[in-house]
């Protein structure tokens, strides 16, 4: 197997354990994956686990490829390590959500309502969200709308880091040292 290919297999698999490590951290905690802590903490394990593709992406360049990689070659990787990445989080998110949390979306219907609640919100405008939630909720329990649903939640910030981290570091020719 190439080594670009172990690379990205090796950071993908790492970054999409890391970046469960947030939620399950929370929920260890303080036993609510529905407050900002926990949000907090889930966004900030998957800035974490896609910093990994930063690190595929320079490794390979520098010690793999002499130096050089192109936009599109460094993208491409960065595109399947979050890729891979994203999936393992889907993955153990929905074996998570379908066997140990199978009433998550009743509980963050809850959270979410009662925050709402605090914040003043009318009956009215807690009624209408509440009948919202009750209808995603019957969507939620498929698990295709799940999974769809929780990519959407970790791969845009893939795909972004992806892009940076590939014009950071594309380098068309070899950096030149000079030696007496």
């Amino acid at each position: 197997m190439k080594t670009l290919t172990k690379s990205i297999i090796l950071h993908g698999l790492i970054g999409g354990v890391i970046s469960i490590s947030g939620f399950f951290f929370m929920e260890l905690y303080n036993g609510n994956a529905h407050g900002t802590m926990s949000m907090v903490a889930g966004y900030a394990a998957m800035l974490l686990a896609f910093s990994l593709i930063f690190v595929a992406i320079k490794n390979y360049r520098d010690n793999q490829n002499d130096g050089v990689i192109s936009f599109g070659k460094a993208f491409k990787a960065g595109l399947l390590i979050a890729l891979i990445t994203a999936t393992v989080y889907v993955v153990i998110w929905l074996i998570y959500s379908t066997y140990f949390s199978p009433d998550f979306m009743e509980q963050y219907s809850k959270a979410m309502l009662s925050q709402m609640a605090k914040d003043g919100k009318s009956a009215t405008e807690i009624q209408a969200t509440a009948a919202e939630m009750k209808g995603f909720a019957e969507l939620y329990k498929n698990p295709f709308f799940n999974a769809a649903i929780t990519y959407t939640e970790i791969l845009p910030l893939g795909i972004v880091i992806s892009l940076i981290s590939a014009l950071i570091l594309k380098r068309k020719q070899k950096n030149i040292t000079w030696q007496e």
